[in-house]
């Protein structure tokens, strides 16, 4: 299914002068491919192609571009063939500058390999894991919003810093993003001083829990890592709940989203440490943008939404600085520039591909805390960029030079 919105920019600067213009694109494709139908979908899905259009539409607004930008939108269904020949087509076809959003980590290397081969960008808002900016790197890829590292320095670092965080059983999604989330927590339960009994991979997507979480029971542990996501990771918490290992355990959520919190409610959750890019009411910026957001969708913005929002803008104005859609230009482009907007502050991109900037580790509110709807987190502590990201010495990314 291929859904296409074009918006117009407004003829503006045609009658400037200079080389600046001169090559500049008459049109700029971006494709926003995601999950539109499955477990991811609501974290990412209609709400990343609204915020993409959210940004097209600023932009337009604000810079007076003299190209057109167009949008299409498609649903990879979490599998990295799909993805991959979709990006394909719309590279090879559709003329497609730039594809982007990518939730689940195996389209997004499937579609990042495909950018490489065809030279265009990709630009990872929705998929975690840390390949991406390590030996799967590449010239053309971005990793803006998050990743495994981040979420495991956030999250399982506060939990496994705790008397009654240091023995862990993981839980985990059978798949890239759930390996790189469990590898990475798991490395710094340890250098806490903790020790992880063992671990369950499930089948990705999964809906029946019960066989790992007994394992996990029967181990003992004090803390059951959710190294999984989206309906994966709320099915795993009312699941354990029913079984009976909360609250004789505790869990860990490694990569929840706003919108489990909404979904599971305060009840279920209240207590639970978790680590994200953005929340909506972190400040006046973060609530002006999120009440736009609101206002088209009904629902407050994740992290992978307000990122596909600034890595969109980012990207449509690299392309009028270049004055081309020329790839390496455009990347060029990016990498020089300081990103400042609402999602991130002093941002900016290295030459692995990863966007380093603050993270923030949230505690969930209890219900009687929570003064309005989707007022559900309070904020433990912010995690500076240089500390929330995996430092680049530490990259196997061979665009790096040791």
């Amino acid at each position: 299914m291929l859904s296409k919105t074009v918006l117009l920019a407004t003829v503006a600067g045609l009658a400037l002068g200079g080389s600046a213009f001169a090559q500049a694109p008459q049109t700029v494709r971006i494709g926003v491919l995601t999950d539109l139908s499955g477990l991811y979908s609501d974290l990412s899905g209609q709400g990343s192609v609204s915020a993409t259009k959210m940004a097209v539409d600023d932009f337009i607004a604000k810079e007076k571009p003299s190209f057109k930008v167009e949008v299409v939108s498609a649903d990879h269904q979490n599998k990295a063939d799909i993805a991959a020949n979709k990006a394909r087509e719309w590279f090879e076809k559709d003329g497609v500058d730039l594809v982007t959003d990518l939730v689940t980590s195996s389209t997004a290397l499937a579609a990042s390999k495909i950018a490489k081969e065809k030279n265009k960008i990709a630009i990872v808002n929705g998929a975690a894991t840390t390949a991406l900016t390590n030996k799967e790197c590449n010239d053309v890829t971005i990793h803006y919003t998050y990743d495994t590292y981040s979420l495991a320095n956030g999250t399982a670092g506060a939990v496994s810093s705790q008397p009654n965080g240091k023995t862990w059983y993981f839980l985990t999604a059978d798949y890239a993003f759930g390996h790189a989330l469990e590898a990475d927590s798991a490395a710094v339960v340890v250098a806490n001083g903790g020790k992880v009994l063992g671990t369950s991979r499930h089948p990705f997507p999964g809906s029946d829990f019960s066989a790992f979480l007994l394992k996990a029971q029967a181990s003992g542990a004090q803390i059951i890592g959710l190294a999984n996501a989206g309906t994966d990771t709320t099915n795993s918490i009312k699941q354990a709940a029913e079984f009976g290992i909360t609250p004789k355990q505790s869990l860990a959520g490694l990569l929840v989203f706003i919108t489990d919190i909404n979904a599971l409610g305060l009840k279920a959750t209240q207590g639970m440490y978790l680590t994200e890019a953005f929340y909506w009411d972190l400040n006046d910026e973060t609530r002006a943008w999120s009440k736009r957001f609101f206002d088209l969708n009904k629902k407050m913005p994740t992290m992978v939404q307000a990122g596909q929002y600034s890595s969109t803008y980012q990207y449509l104005l690299a392309v009028k600085k270049a004055g081309t859609n020329d790839t390496a230009k455009v990347m060029a482009a990016m990498k020089a520039a300081t990103i400042n907007d609402f999602f991130a502050k002093n941002g900016k991109i290295r030459d692995d591909g990863r966007m380093v900037h603050d993270m923030y580790l949230f505690q969930v509110k209890k219900p009687e805390e929570s003064k309005a709807p989707w007022d559900y987190y309070k904020l433990v502590s912010t995690i500076p960029a240089e500390k929330a990201f995996q430092p680049l010495d530490k990259s196997t990314c061979p665009l790096i030079k040791k």
